[in-house]
């Protein structure tokens, strides 16, 4: 378990292990990849950041995130791995967890509506050293992006979709 605070002075607590908390995971970041490059949207307010969201009554985590990739960048999902997930005391909201899946895309579609996002944002291999950058959403430059990429290259996944 790694502890942190984030960017509004909530204590965070990473894992990475499914049901690490006794709170059911209700939001779902997905680390997306298509053809080598990493797959982002822009939120409208936000900025630059992984597709994800809340997920609907009934829907497990894995269908969220197909729904959520689909919905915020058009990318059809190819693979999806559950990486781990997050419990973020959040003293304004209440406390939540998000879980943190790794998504191979198959393909773009071009839509006409990309809801809260401007739709897909194609970046390189380098994502980590831009992170820091003021185009980036505030949820891209604590601990859990940059730990997430490190566990997904650890676990060879990275070049795993890019080969298949």
């Amino acid at each position: 378990m790694i502890e942190f605070f984030d960017i509004n002075g909530n204590k965070v607590m990473l894992c990475f292990e499914r049901d690490a908390f006794p709170l059911r995971a209700w939001h779902v970041l997905v680390l997306s990849r298509y053809q080598g490059n990493w797959l982002l949207t822009k939120h409208k307010e936000r900025g630059l950041e992984f597709p994800g969201g809340k997920l609907e009554q009934k829907e497990s985590v894995e269908d969220a995130a197909f729904r959520e990739v689909y919905e915020e960048t058009g990318g059809i999902v190819k693979n999806i791995y559950y990486i781990g997930e997050y419990y973020v005391n959040d003293e304004k909201n209440g406390p939540f967890v998000k879980a943190i899946c790794f998504a191979d895309i198959e393909k773009l579609e071009s839509k006409k509506d990309y809801l809260e996002t401007s739709g897909p944002i194609i970046k390189s291999n380098n994502l980590k050293n831009e992170l820091k950058n003021s185009e980036y959403s505030f949820i891209m430059k604590d601990k859990i992006v940059e730990l997430s990429l490190e566990a997904i290259e650890k676990h060879g996944l990275l070049n795993k979709g890019d080969k298949e």
